[in-house]
């Protein structure tokens, strides 16, 4: 008898567990998640009316992929191209709300009589909201169009990255099991480095690959590349002691500056669909009905405290950002929940084993209760919001909308804020990668060379030389390259304020060089040995290899620019300040009455007020289009209104189609065969005069007549006794206009 592995059967029952309960929810109109969380607990161990799994290591291993392909579709979905669109408000809203929640559920921890880790955990579990559960809530409710939708996934885009620096700094915590200053520094400064360098090498290295080898790849090896890219990264983060999930995340990330993101995330949806049913699953495994209950009152204040906490950290983050009232109270209801990445940090307290038992299940079950209020909070912000303005003082409400105003107006840049950024980011990513080339040398290249070439000095001198060849275009960059613009020319003019400064700064960042350059020759000979061929490289070599140095890194910079850029141009800003007035995104569906009108016929700026600023139709885009552009199905088009405006136009260009229904009777065309008798209603008639085609819909194919066949008829053929005509068309329609005496026969329906 064959046997089937215990993981396999194990599995089975998982996923038909999931399945059910999935099928439920989806009928209940619930989050999917809930469903698996439901199918963990009634196939854990907690849950006795049902048998539990065996192999339970193996499906937390399941998990773990599972958690690595969130993470992975988490860092398609966010590019670090949209991180710096987002602008002030999503950052300023993000971090006021990350800093408010953690403050308030350390201090409700600690309230409650729980130790010091959970109470940090618990802060950790309650700052971020649920991605998930917001842009289904947006669908459902069909608010995406509006302008506070538009703040919210801003500050969902910022979440994602404080979300992975919460988990970073939480390990950090766990392993001190205090708030260490200088331990918390170092985690920062290292993952910041870190980002930097997968960043800059993943978008110089990754997309040219992928450019590379376009004419091999169809969507089989992108898949298979995609996900080994992936893993590579995990095991990459893991071994500089961080966790999968950052290396997921990360590598997701580069991948969605290229022009495959969208493909890429088309085909690991399943992948990750599959792999995050099973982590959820065993989210609900976790849960003890019984800790539940015992702590039913822990789980009514955090709800409490999540709700409310959240609704008022995030409006006002969005109030001080410069936000109106309105979308300030409008994001802050909707951000009001916790969801997957709660999960992964409740689960990263269990794994250190730094958390209690009942912190995991508590998390689950706020998260439950906050995704069934999510959708009602967003449809009470409005009504609250009027209530709010009629309450507010006259004063109050003036000094809003004028501290509003003033936040989103544009301020002017002073010279000195131009210069000091253009030196700051030649200096800053110079510096990571050379940092990382000496590291690499030092724990790599050095070692290899010295074990293939033990013979001294040559085995040092090859070393070096093959490390300062590779970092003679970036150290170029960071000393010798000229830094020139107008506010540096203005600067400079201004001799007794303004040189000085200017020549202190071209100082530093060739001392910066010669320190790192020094710093790497260490790792080989003596200190004053290092300084004084460091002295030279920097004095006198390579300012007589300049102009191929520059060559080398204008190349280099030009293939970075190039992949970062790969993706089709950014999209205009959805914001007209200090106006209510945004950009919004429609698809024309084909059922709309505005397909195929020119715009000058539709008169929509007239109709609803709004403008349209965009048309894509496939490949082609039509900026700022013109009178006589029609509108076809499936043309996205950005359109630039208010919310009301913007809520009058929607219904007529997504028209909402009723459900099929599934009883009624479907149109069938068909093919039939009618005999022409001497009770044919079309006797001695052509196929013109009859209107048979228009009465039936139909077409005549073809007519048999004394054993000759005509096939497609002209129209001015004649219906003669005893012919049999050939009809297509539809069948319902065919049966109206026979007559009982006709004999009919049904060939293909």
């Amino acid at each position: 008898m064959i046997h089937v592995p215990q993981l396999i059967i194990d599995l089975a029952f998982i996923l038909g567990v999931a399945g059910a309960t999935t099928l439920l929810f989806k009928w209940l109109k619930q989050p999917l998640v809930l469903g698996y969380i439901i199918a963990g607990l009634l196939v854990g161990p907690n849950f006795p009316y049902l048998p539990s799994i065996a192999e339970v290591e193996s499906i937390q291993i399941w998990a773990e992929i599972g958690v690595i392909f969130l993470l992975f579709s988490l860092g398609l979905e966010f590019s670090f191209k949209k991180l710096a669109k987002v602008g002030g408000t999503a950052s300023i809203t993000a971090v006021t709300e990350v800093v408010g929640m953690l403050l308030l559920g350390y201090i409700t921890g600690q309230l409650l009589g729980w130790s010091f880790m959970d109470s940090v955990f618990l802060g950790g579990i309650l700052s971020i909201s649920s991605t998930t559960i917001i842009i289904r809530a947006f669908d459902e409710l069909g608010v995406k169009s509006q302008k506070f939708a538009s703040i919210v996934f801003g500050i969902l885009v910022v979440e994602d990255l404080v979300a992975i620096l919460l988990l970073v700094l939480l390990s950090t915590v766990a392993v001190s099991q205090q708030f260490g200053g200088t331990a918390m520094l170092n985690s920062v400064v290292k993952l910041a480095f870190f980002l930097s360098v997968w960043f800059l090498g993943g978008i110089y290295l990754v997309p040219t690959f992928l450019r590379k080898a376009k004419k091999l790849m169809n969507e089989e090896t992108l898949l298979v590349i995609s996900v080994a890219l992936c893993l590579l990264m995990v095991i990459l983060a893991t071994n500089a002691g961080f966790s999968p999930a950052l290396g997921a995340f990360i590598m997701g990330s580069i991948l969605a500056e290229t022009i495959y993101a969208e493909k890429i995330e088309h085909l690991t949806k399943s992948v990750k669909e599959l792999f995050g049913a099973v982590f959820f699953v065993s989210v609900g495994m976790l849960i003890d009905p019984k800790m539940l209950l015992e702590y039913a009152g822990p789980v009514v204040i955090i709800t409490f405290i999540t709700i409310f906490g959240k609704a008022i950290t995030s409006g006002l983050g969005a109030l001080a950002s410069g936000q109106p009232l309105k979308q300030s109270i409008q994001t802050g209801l909707s951000l009001a929940q916790i969801g997957e990445f709660s999960f992964i940090i409740a689960t990263l307290g269990l794994t250190l084993k730094v958390t209690s038992d009942f912190l995991y299940p508590i998390a689950v079950a706020v998260s439950a209760i906050t995704t069934f209020t999510t959708p009602f909070l967003i449809r009470f912000s409005e009504p609250f919001y009027n209530w709010l303005e009629k309450k507010l003082p006259e004063s109050w409400k003036k000094f809003l909308i004028n501290y509003s105003s003033d936040a989103q107006t544009i301020s002017s840049v002073s010279d000195w804020q131009v210069v000091l950024r253009s030196f700051a980011q030649p200096i800053i990513t110079n510096s990571v990668v050379l940092i990382s080339i000496i590291l690499l040398t030092t724990n790599f290249l050095v070692p290899f060379i010295t074990n293939a070439i033990p013979v001294e000095p040559w085995g040092r001198l090859a070393a070096a030389i093959i490390s300062l060849s590779v970092m003679g275009p970036f150290i170029y960059a960071l000393a010798i390259k000229r830094i020139r613009n107008r506010a540096y020319s203005r600067l400079w003019q201004d001799k007794i304020y303004s040189r000085g400064p200017l020549v202190a700064l071209e100082i530093a960042r060739i001392v910066l060089a010669l320190l790192l350059v020094g710093f790497m020759l260490d790792q080989l000979y003596s200190i004053r040995v290092a300084l004084l061929m460091a002295i030279i490289l920097i004095g006198v070599i390579f300012p007589l290899f300049r102009q191929r140095l520059r060559k080398t890194y204008e190349r280099i910079e030009q293939r970075f620019i190039s992949n970062l850029n790969a993706r089709e141009a950014e999209e205009p800003t959805n914001k007209l300040l200090p106006w209510d007035a945004h950009l919004a995104h429609f698809v024309v569906s084909p059922e709309s009455d505005f397909v195929g009108k020119t715009l000058i016929e539709l008169g929509i700026r007239e109709k609803f007020g709004v403008s349209i600023a965009q048309i894509e139709r496939g490949r082609l885009t039509i900026p700022i289009p013109e009178g006589r552009e029609r509108l076809f199905p499936a043309d996205k088009i950005t359109v630039i209104g208010t919310d009301e405006q913007l809520s009058q136009f929607k219904p007529f260009i997504e028209v909402s189609m009723p459900p099929e229904d599934p009883t009624a009777t479907q149109a069938a065309v068909g093919l039939r065969q009618l005999i022409v008798d001497k009770k044919f209603p079309y006797l001695g008639l052509t196929i013109r005069d009859s209107h048979i085609r228009e009465k039936t819909h139909g077409l005549i194919v073809g007519i048999e007549r004394n054993g000759e066949r005509i096939l497609n008829p002209a129209p001015t053929t004649i219906f003669q006794l005893g012919d049999i005509v050939w009809l297509a068309g539809d069948q319902r329609l065919i049966r109206g206009v026979e007559q009982p005496s006709f004999a009919t026969t049904e060939i293909l329906s």
